[in-house]
């Protein structure tokens, strides 16, 4: 079995990653690490894993470690994936992995270099829904696919949160904003030739707090609202001249709503919806990561890809600018 180590205690790893790392059938916790080393043992025993660290380079130095999962701050994700990967452990890190495009370049020749998988934590991308939503455009379903329509909110106005700092990579676009573009790029295989934005900061924080995208492709444009201090909520819809896919818990299926995936004909007059009961995409992210690194035959989501996605953000923090 794969052996994962945690770096820090972090909420999203404790509630959804290590219960899915612990159900997943390829690995095991096998070691958290905390600044706290009381707080590392607590959690180590909480997830019956042996191993706990009073600091991150003691669990990067244990040859009983064969990759990390990185829920640190997104502004040391870079620093950490980088030891990580000089250490010769595999690397899964929350996303954003960076928070500029060019920062990617390093982790892509660290990833060469060391011979190790550096994968940034996009578990949408292993959500079968999703490979269902690509089918259907693909198939034709809903004819030219001309509009994608989306959003993600939430409402956190938390100074203590790292989403609410600045210095941490806090903002609605580098949490939930890559979420819309990332989805709208895998199903469609498409990259936005121009963007346009608008970006309302919070006057405590100067965090982003809202946004509002249009991001036009070569056959169909995106438009998006993403934020941090709303009602929540996601939706993403995929409108064609023949037809409409409205995937409705497109990011945290169970939080939102069912994983339901619905698809209308051009005269509503039929209509069709796929339900993706009892998934977890953490463990299913997980599975995909251990098997890739062990080499077999599995796609996994890469820092190219990363590096393509985060340069749509770069893009819209830079049309924001110039209005």
């Amino acid at each position: 079995m794969f052996r994962w180590g945690i770096l820090s205690t972090a909420n999203i790893g404790i509630t959804q990653v290590l219960p899915a790392i612990a159900a997943s059938e390829t690995g095991v916790v096998q070691g958290i690490a905390s600044r706290d080393a009381a707080r590392a043992r607590a959690v180590a025993d909480r997830f019956n894993a042996p191993l706990s660290f009073g600091s991150y380079e003691e669990l990067l130095a244990s040859d009983q470690i064969d990759g990390v999962y990185i829920p640190l701050p997104t502004s040391q994700h870079i620093e950490w994936s980088l030891k990580a990967a000089e250490a010769g452990k595999h690397v899964l890190c929350e996303k954003p992995i960076a928070l500029k495009a060019e920062e990617i370049d390093r982790l892509i020749t660290a990833r060469d270099r060391h011979q190790v998988v550096i994968s940034e934590a996009f578990m949408v991308y292993y959500h079968p829904q999703w490979a269902k939503v690509r089918e259907l455009i693909a198939s034709g379903q809903i004819g030219r696919l001309r509009m994608v329509q989306g959003c993600f909110t939430y409402f956190n106005n938390d100074p203590a949160n790292m989403r609410n700092q600045v210095a941490l990579g806090g903002g609605a676009l580098p949490d939930i904003g890559v979420y819309p573009t990332v989805v709208t790029r895998i199903v469609t295989g498409q990259e936005p030739q121009e963007i346009f934005a608008r970006i309302e900061r919070d006057p405590d924080f100067g965090t982003d707090r809202y946004a509002t995208v249009l991001a036009r492709f070569v056959d169909f444009d995106l438009s998006f609202y993403v934020a941090t201090q709303l009602s929540g909520r996601q939706q993403m819809v995929f409108h064609g001249d023949q037809g409409m896919i409205t995937v409705h818990a497109p990011f945290n299926a169970g939080k939102y709503d069912h994983a339901r995936v619905t698809w209308h004909d051009g005269s509503h007059t039929a209509s069709q919806e796929w339900t993706f009961s009892n998934i977890n995409q953490y463990s299913l992210q997980a599975d995909a990561f251990v098997r890739f690194a062990r080499g077999e035959k599995e796609v996994l989501f890469s820092l190219e890809n990363s590096k393509a996605n985060q340069h749509v953000i770069d893009r819209i923090y830079a049309a924001a600018e110039k209005q």
